[in-house]
């Protein structure tokens, strides 16, 4: 029997507690039409911004899960995939994409691994380069801009104009993917807004969309972002409307969050968002870099 539904494969982190990687995977790409079969590269009691978490690393069990869906002959339109539990893990996805993916299959590689200049507690070095190596075989790539920085080899900028965005972004097409995406842009010309660029390396064109700023932080944000620009692509949205539409859900499920006072370790109220993913496309309020 031919799957009705499209089908993604979510390689990433499990937190217990805490809205971010399949937590928010999951259901966002459940909302939009897609069967997520996830494969756990780690699972934590929270997400890493809570002091104390526990981590229990899942490498030694991947294989097996591999290997058993290998034995169903799983086909999935979409491969997706974020954090990793140890720097092993990235060539094991890596094969993971060549063993299972066709060149109609979606690759989507989050390099989720560094922020705010610097790499999570959780990460050695060495993931850098793993991770650089596994976004070669991606067709989309999504890091913030520190986790670019990093990839790239060069220092974390405390401000962009857009002539250095388009370098970034074509230095990152270099490395392999045909859709770059930097997300949390410091662009000297917008200030007031949190910026993502994009780069269609297909037809060379560039891209920006954003969301106004609030003055705080919510963790899992590039989570979400990704979550649904993985499924606005598969539902065949362009580049710069995937863009738009992941600019936009993570803008409302901040403003649905921000009025609330007192809530813990700055959780994005999802749940609260969820059926926002259903409304047509009204507006689009990305634009072409020049």
């Amino acid at each position: 029997m031919i799957n009705p539904l499209p089908r993604v494969a979510a390689i990433h982190d499990l937190s217990g507690y805490g809205r971010c990687s399949l937590t928010v995977v999951i259901p966002i790409l459940s909302t939009m039409g897609f069967e997520v079969c996830a494969l756990p590269t780690a699972i934590l009691s929270t997400h890493t911004a809570i002091k104390g978490f526990k981590i229990f690393d899942l490498t030694d069990q991947l294989p097996g899960f591999i290997e058993h869906w290998k034995a169903l002959n799983l086909r999935f339109d979409a491969i997706y995939s974020g954090f990793l539990g140890s720097a092993r893990q990235a060539s094991m996805v890596a094969d993971f994409i060549r063993d299972f993916s066709t060149p109609e299959t979606l690759v989507v590689v989050d390099p989720v691994m560094a922020d705010f200049g610097e790499l999570y507690a959780s990460m050695p070095p060495e993931m850098i380069g793993e991770m650089t190596s596994l976004s070669r075989l991606a067709k989309v790539v999504t890091p913030n801009i520190t986790e670019a920085a990093f990839m790239l080899g060069r220092e974390v900028p405390q401000s962009l104009d857009e002539s250095q965005v388009k370098d970034w972004l074509k230095a990152l097409a270099d490395l392999g993917p045909a859709y770059p995406v930097i997300t949390s842009l410091p662009l000297s010309t917008k200030k007031d807004r949190s910026t993502v660029a994009a780069y269609n390396r297909e037809d060379g064109r560039f891209w920006l969309a954003g969301r106004p700023q609030v003055p705080t932080q919510y963790h899992g944000t590039g989570d979400i972002f990704s979550s649904v620009l993985t499924g606005s692509l598969l539902q065949g949205d362009s580049l710069p409307i995937a863009l738009d539409r992941s600019c936009q859900f993570v803008a409302s499920a901040i403003q649905v969050t921000f009025g609330y006072s007192g809530l813990d370790h700055h959780e994005i109220l999802l749940e609260r968002a969820l059926n926002t993913l259903h409304a047509p496309v009204t507006y689009a309020s990305y634009e072409l870099l020049a």
